[in-house]
């Protein structure tokens, strides 16, 4: 962003800009409303001023219930000004803005609450405060600015008559002129960052609402996800595979059962039918790394022990995964053992396996040690990389241990509340 230099200040500041009467305008509006919160806890005072403790607390209660009920009124004007002069937005506040006019005794422990109490008790004041001398600033710098004209009419008033006192006079009123816009930009300011600040939403608050729905959208997409995966297994289950099912069994008959058939036919026949086998073999393997029907049907224990019973190593499996999480928390898991024992068998040279899924409270436990050489490295392109993302996509954890010469250790720990 290029700096402004001094003389584009000096004449966005000058007493004849539209900049500075702006700002004039903004604080001077916002003087009755600054003071408006002590006027009303004032206001029951004025009237009657008891002597005994009872009263004196009954007073004290009324002005303050005057200023809760007043609250909101008194807030959203200043939004407005703000709004009307800046074109600044603060936007509304739900724990003050929602809601009858009789939220805000409710709502006494709100943080907002107290944050919009500070604006109109303490900050309000001030700004006040500050408006007074802006306004003071211009109306003694016009008033004294114009002492000539004062000498001229009255000639025999001394302190005009005299030119130097004049000429004093005069010199102070136009830098009080030129003075008043610099003035009125600092407590314009001041002003606009206490509102935006106070009277609108707690910037922690809301980056800790946003997160929260983001959490929620983010989950919403893996649920989303994992219900597209589990749909696209029941298309291939149930569709496109029983299609090759059917056409494996009729050339398996063709090649079992035609005679008299030419040798370059047969060998077509043949081929075919060995085509037709490995398609449907890597269709299952597909339609398992989707979304596999027994782990929904029976569950992980189940799902587990058809993985580990694939896998050409002893493995020895624990699951202890009662109650069962969501659909989502246990494909997660089940890929999580599906894809370390993919890589226990493609790099670790290993001679054994041992897995443990336990659930300990709303945490389900993912454990899966092997003996092998170790030296495992998530950026090495084994498929750790996506594994752990997979897992951080539902705000589990991933950790592993792998030591050069082993044994590697793939630990994940898993939400089970979602």
């Amino acid at each position: 962003m290029a700096s402004i230099s001094a003389a584009d200040r000096a004449r966005v500041h000058a007493p004849w800009s539209a900049v500075a009467w702006r700002d004039t305008v903004f604080v001077a509006s916002g003087v009755p409303l600054q003071v408006t919160g002590w006027l009303l806890l004032g206001s029951v005072w004025t009237a009657w001023t008891p002597a005994d403790v009872t009263p004196i607390l009954i007073l004290a209660g009324a002005s303050t219930v005057l200023l809760l009920l007043a609250l909101r009124p008194l807030t959203a004007w200043q939004r407005e000004r703000c709004w009307a002069v800046l074109g600044l937005h603060i936007p509304r506040v739900p724990d003050l803005d929602d809601g009858g006019p009789w939220d805000a005794l409710r709502n006494l422990r709100s943080p907002v609450l107290w944050r919009i109490i500070r604006y109109h008790l303490l900050a309000g004041p001030c700004l006040a405060a500050g408006g007074l001398a802006v306004i003071f600033a211009w109306a003694a710098g016009f008033v004294l600015a114009a002492a000539p004209l004062y000498a001229w009419a009255l000639p025999h008033v001394g302190l005009f008559g005299n030119p130097v006192k004049s000429g004093a006079l005069t010199g102070t009123g136009v830098l009080l002129l030129a003075g008043a816009p610099w003035l009125a930009a600092g407590v314009r300011r001041l002003d606009a960052r206490a509102a935006v600040a106070l009277l609108g939403p707690d910037r922690a608050l809301e980056l800790e609402r946003r997160v929260e729905d983001l959490a929620e959208q983010r989950a919403s997409v893996v649920d989303a996800a994992d219900i597209e995966r589990r749909r696209i297994e029941r298309d291939l289950h149930d569709g496109a595979q029983q299609r090759l099912v059917s056409l494996a069994m009729n050339l398996g008959l063709a090649r079992e059962t035609l005679t008299g058939v030419p040798a370059e036919a047969m060998r077509v026949i043949i081929e075919a039918h060995e085509e037709a086998k490995e398609a449907l073999t890597e269709l299952r393997d597909l339609i398992r790394g989707l979304h596999p029907a027994v782990l929904e049907d029976r569950g992980l224990d189940a799902a587990l022990s058809g993985v580990a019973a694939r896998v050409p190593l002893p493995v020895r499996l624990r699951v202890e995964a009662e109650p069962r999480a969501s659909s989502t928390i246990e494909a997660v898991a089940y890929f999580v053992v599906s894809e370390a024992l993919t890589n226990v068998v493609k790099h670790a040279k290993a001679n054994e396996v041992d897995i443990a899924v336990v659930r300990r409270g709303e945490v389900l436990g993912v454990t899966v040690r092997d003996d092998g050489r170790g030296g495992a490295d998530p950026s090495g392109g084994t498929g750790l990389t996506g594994l752990a993302r997979r897992v951080r996509s539902v705000d589990g954890t991933f950790r592993i241990t792998s030591p050069a010469g082993g044994p590697t250790t793939v630990t994940v720990e898993l939400p089970c509340a979602l």
